[in-house]
């Protein structure tokens, strides 16, 4: 099954201390992550911070991201929101970025019914020949798409590839793979639940831990896929630690903390992220310390 990676990371977004982008740091970040287990990025989504970048500079990011970086992994560009008209304009000026998709989040607040999400994931796909990636995500948004509904998508934009299952239901990822044609990628959208969704169809990961252990990540699913599901489980029973630091508190508050202890720009948050509190700060330490060299 050809993909966009198995191990794709959601890349947060360094900051300089002025709160503008670190372009420097954020190449140097993605550069990281590709030679260390990430096969693509996921630039400017939640975990990137998105709501507080302008468009501006998030499409000099995408380009930047993607003309440094393209030829190490899929750079994916987040375009989506809960106005359709400037989601189909954004994906139209990210598509001339040089990303290889572009990936749309359930519209937040004004919770659509389903054929209202029909049509906004349509005009998204009808604004770009590029993969689409579907981000549903109800704890952050208010709403889910139906396996039903991405289906009758797929059959109507060709380039709608792909979906991003954070519900936390696995249950929505088996009716997705039997709904689905072979070809359509299942992503978790939770890093804990990798190794299962895996079972009921699922390609890989859309990660956060992976900006720490990409190449455990990448190992785990590479062994549930060469048949070896014993060193799979053993993989994610070690990286269980992990998975829960780093949401020991709201993403990306923990995972951007984790990658200024590699060494690695990060920077300061945006408000209203903010700094994690010390008791935060003694779980994600725990959890990390085996993964600094």
């Amino acid at each position: 099954m050809k993909t966009l990676g198995r191990v794709l990371t959601a890349m947060i977004t360094p900051f300089n201390a002025d709160g503008s982008i670190d372009f420097e740091g954020a190449v140097t970040l993605a550069k990281h992550l590709l030679n260390n287990g990430s096969d693509g990025l996921i630039v400017c989504g939640t975990t990137g911070e998105s709501p507080t970048i302008d468009n501006e500079d998030k499409l000099k990011l995408f380009e930047l991201i993607a003309r440094e970086c393209g030829h190490l992994g899929s750079i994916v560009a987040n375009t989506g929101s809960n106005n359709t008209q400037r989601s189909v304009s954004f994906t139209e000026a990210a598509s001339k970025t040089g990303v290889h998709a572009v990936m749309g989040v359930v519209p937040y607040y004004n919770k659509p019914n389903q054929r209202g999400l029909f049509e906004h994931f349509k005009a998204m796909a009808n604004a770009t020949d590029l993969p689409v990636i579907v981000y549903n995500v109800p704890g952050r948004t208010g709403g889910k798409i139906t396996p039903a509904t991405i289906a009758k998508l797929r059959e109507a934009c060709p380039n709608i590839a792909a979906v991003k299952e954070a519900s936390g239901d696995i249950n929505v990822a088996a009716e997705i793979y039997h709904l689905l044609p072979e070809d359509f990628m299942i992503y978790s959208g939770d890093d804990g639940l990798t190794l299962p969704m895996l079972a009921v169809g699922g390609c890989g990961v859309i990660s956060v831990t992976s900006h720490v252990v990409g190449n455990e990540m990448q190992a785990m699913i590479q062994a549930y896929e060469a048949g070896d599901v014993v060193k799979a489980k053993t993989i994610n029973k070690e990286l269980f630690p992990i998975f829960k630091a780093m949401f020991v508190t709201t993403n990306p508050i923990p995972v951007k903390y984790a990658v200024r202890q590699l060494g690695l720009p990060a920077g300061p948050f945006h408000l209203p992220m903010c700094e994690p509190s010390d008791e935060e700060i003694a779980v994600i330490n725990e959890a990390i310390k085996p993964y600094i060299k």
